[in-house]
């Protein structure tokens, strides 16, 4: 069986216990959504924002593109964060990006001919890493190259959603957050905090201690939310 077709069979199978454990699941999320989050992340296959935090269909407003980044000239991206600020009113917009991205790693190395597409996207990362040149050579190994500017590149989309009229001007601004998540270890790592009283940590490279950075709560013990989610990122 291909993937697509096992992905359809999932699909029954998924609702069938759904809706058996919760008989009113798919009517109230017809009702339409209200989620308070708008995520931005990668759309790395291994970063599913669902599971990752342990949140149900409805939780989050999600965006995902290559390499997390935000674009005031993207119509695409600020599509999403007009909808969810003005319409939505969501509380939280978090930009979450990952360790080992492959966005980043592009970045650092010669740009391939055959990823025209791919190179114009990450063209802003390009610069951010020329910019940061002098911490990046004094980094010993590639991977903790990569993971630096994987945290930088979240700080710096962090800032320019702060910046934007959408988030600036709204009726009640969203807190903006800066995440990294770890493939390793599955945990996240808080890089900016919505709470401007809390300190960015610019200074700290990738893997370093740092008292103001702040990792996510263990989540609960599996349970119905936990399945929903993971068999929606299946």
């Amino acid at each position: 069986m291909n993937r697509p077709k096992r992905m359809l069979v999932e699909n029954v199978g998924w609702a069938a216990e759904i809706a058996a454990s919760e008989p009113d699941f798919f009517e109230t999320l017809a009702q339409g959504q209200s989620p308070t989050v708008l995520w931005l992340g990668c759309s790395d296959s291994r970063v599913p924002a669902e599971t990752i935090t342990h949140s149900k269909p409805g939780d989050l407003f999600v965006h995902r593109n290559i390499a997390n980044l935000f674009s005031p000239d993207d119509d695409n991206t600020m599509s999403v964060l007009e909808y969810a600020v003005n319409v939505l009113k969501v509380d939280d917009v978090i930009v979450c990006g990952h360790y080992g991205c492959g966005g980043v790693r592009a970045s650092l190395l010669p740009l391939s001919d055959a990823l025209p597409h791919v190179n114009r996207r990450i063209a802003p990362l390009c610069a951010l890493a020329r910019a940061h040149s002098s911490e990046l050579d004094a980094i010993g190994t590639m991977d903790s190259r990569i993971d630096r500017l994987a945290e930088l590149s979240v700080l710096e989309q962090v800032s320019a959603l702060r910046d934007t009229a959408i988030v600036r001007d709204a009726e009640r601004p969203p807190r903006v957050h800066g995440w990294i998540f770890g493939l390793r270890d599955g945990r996240i790592k808080v890089l900016s905090s919505g709470d401007p009283a809390d300190a960015d940590i610019e200074g700290e490279p990738a893997g370093s201690s740092n008292s103001e950075a702040k990792e996510a709560e263990p989540a609960p013990a599996p349970g119905t939310a936990q399945r929903v989610t993971e068999a929606v990122s299946r």
